[in-house]
């Protein structure tokens, strides 16, 4: 019995892991045990999330949320230690950029356990992001690195790392895509309840660090998108800590009266407003590459992008808060495009990466036993 451990924290990393973990379920052999640290423990992270993307829930939760990144990171490294120890895994599988994915390849090198790294590769080159820190360690730290793209194995080429270690296999984002789509066109139906005309809106999302605890990077967002709500409706789900930036900046107000601000959705309602969106405005990494898989144009509101790809191929655009002229522009430019449906270039794979992944774990410790 070939045995994965599989480390996880934020709710992306759950939605990608999902379709791995069904691929890992229809193999014989093959034994999963799910950690959650709890790194961004939610009220949508119930029973409910869970059944949503068809995953039973995690094993071991260690509950560790809030603290400094060393603080956190320290705990989460203390508590999957203490599981491995009692589970002792053939393999531990991590996703991502987080906190969690830096601590759980930490507490396997420190135990000598083999470490595999879906989304392995991609760089912003902005050390200043807590998550470009953790995506360089994990990648050197990794014994098997699941790159989503050719870029991204030209970056992990250029640190060093090459040859049987790094494998292209496409992005499981697109599984999911793939996936989730056709179950949120059958069960979800925010589109009516919130009284919305398909392809007649924005969807925006805004959560990340450097956008929220920057009072003039998060009122540029904030008028931009007000701008674009006197043509179309902007539907902004409210991520806690933004509505918490808002407040404190003294814009939840004006957001309030010209948005149509929300709480936070299930996953099925995410996806389907995605799909229905004239155009999406995010900081989101996920959402950018999911508004390709749903032919959507994006506007990514950050000052650059590890998927450089969407960029050079004009399915997105770069829109830095810290310009506001950019972030009109680039809206508008977006509302006018035509791209929306049309045919796009194959940058993610054929959406079944997750079995290419589970081939290779499989194939790895196949290999190794021999040699033993």
């Amino acid at each position: 019995m070939l045995r994965i451990l599989t480390v996880l924290g934020a709710r992306p990393q759950f939605i990608k892991a999902a379709a791995v973990s069904r691929a890992i379920a229809g193999r014989p052999g093959l034994e999963e045990v799910v950690v959650h640290t709890g790194q961004h423990f939610d009220a949508n992270m119930s029973a409910v999330f869970f059944d949503e993307l068809g995953m039973r829930a995690p094993e071991h939760n260690l509950a560790v949320a809030g603290g400094t990144h060393g603080e956190q990171t320290g705990r989460m490294l203390a508590g999957v230690e203490r599981v491995l120890r009692d589970v002792r895994p053939d393999w531990v599988l991590v996703y991502g950029d987080t906190n969690s994915t830096l601590a759980g390849a930490l507490a396997a090198a420190k135990l000598l356990i083999p470490i595999a790294h879906v989304e392995a590769g991609l760089r912003s080159f902005n050390r200043r992001m807590p998550e470009e820190v953790n995506r360089v360690l994990t990648d050197h730290a990794s014994d098997l690195l699941f790159a989503p793209t050719r870029t991204a194995v030209e970056n992990l080429a250029r640190e060093g790392i090459t040859g049987d270690r790094v494998a292209r296999v496409g992005d499981v984002m697109y599984d999911a895509a793939r996936h989730y789509g056709a179950l949120a066109e059958e069960r979800s139906r925010v589109i009516e309840a919130l009284g919305l005309v398909p392809g007649g809106y924005v969807l925006a999302t805004v959560h990340r660090q450097e956008n929220t605890d920057d009072v003039e990077r998060l009122a540029t967002i904030v008028e931009a998108l007000a701008e674009t709500a006197a043509e179309l409706p902007v539907v902004l789900p409210l991520h806690p800590r933004t509505r918490k930036a808002l407040a404190a900046a003294g814009l939840l107000g004006a957001a309030e009266r010209v948005l149509r601000v929300i709480d936070p959705v299930g996953y099925l309602d995410i996806v389907m407003l995605e799909r229905r969106a004239r155009i999406i405005a995010t900081d989101s990494g996920g959402m950018q590459k999911e508004a390709f898989f749903h032919r959507v144009p994006c506007v990514t509101l950050r000052d650059e992008t590890e998927w450089v790809e969407l960029v050079e191929s004009g399915w997105n655009r770069l829109a830095p808060p810290s310009d506001r002229t950019a972030v009109r522009r680039e809206l508008r430019r977006a509302l006018d495009a035509t791209e929306r449906g049309a045919s796009a270039p194959d940058l993610y794979g054929a959406g079944n990466a997750a079995s290419l992944i589970v081939d290779r774990l499989v194939g790895v410790a196949s290999a190794r036993l021999v040699e033993a």
